[in-house]
């Protein structure tokens, strides 16, 4: 039985960003299809399956920009017409619990243009060329909050 990791995403008005959550992949296979089916599937640390797959609102440019790193898997998916989607599935559901808004990546329409913290394409070409703690940039972690607290 397959388990789906946690995804979270973002958009801009000519792509949209997935962030699957999933440290030590291995034997991962993500495909895009022009009608916007998103597919990933990749094996757990624990031997586990992990495997989704998502029809996005709009169409897609079939290839994806990936950047895997040690504690999850980046993708960029450019969308074949410039413009703001309404969700991230086409279906109009409720979209499953493992899909969340990615709120450190997500930009209002109006910001775009004015947001100096876009995701570029860097972040997602240049796979594996990062140190190991770039996940955890600007987290604290409760002993860190504590000694900041003077605990």
């Amino acid at each position: 039985m397959s388990k789906q990791p946690e995804v979270l995403w973002a958009q801009r008005s000519d792509k949209v960003y997935l962030t699957i959550s999933l440290p030590d992949a291995k034997n991962i296979s993500i495909k895009c299809e022009a009608e916007g089916i998103f597919a990933f599937s990749a094996v757990g640390v624990n031997g586990g399956d992990f495997n989704f797959t998502l029809q996005l609102y709009g169409n897609i440019v079939p290839e994806c920009k990936t950047k895997i790193g040690l504690r999850n898997i980046l993708c960029s998916i450019k969308k074949e017409q410039k413009g703001w989607w309404k969700r991230l599935l086409k279906s109009e559901e409720k979209p499953a619990p493992y899909i969340k808004v990615d709120w450190n990546k997500w930009c209002d329409e109006d910001d775009e243009e004015s947001d100096s913290n876009l995701v570029s394409d860097d972040d997602c070409v240049n796979a594996g060329e990062e140190d190991e703690s770039s996940d955890d940039e600007g987290m604290l972690y409760l002993p860190d909050l504590e000694k900041a607290r003077g605990t």
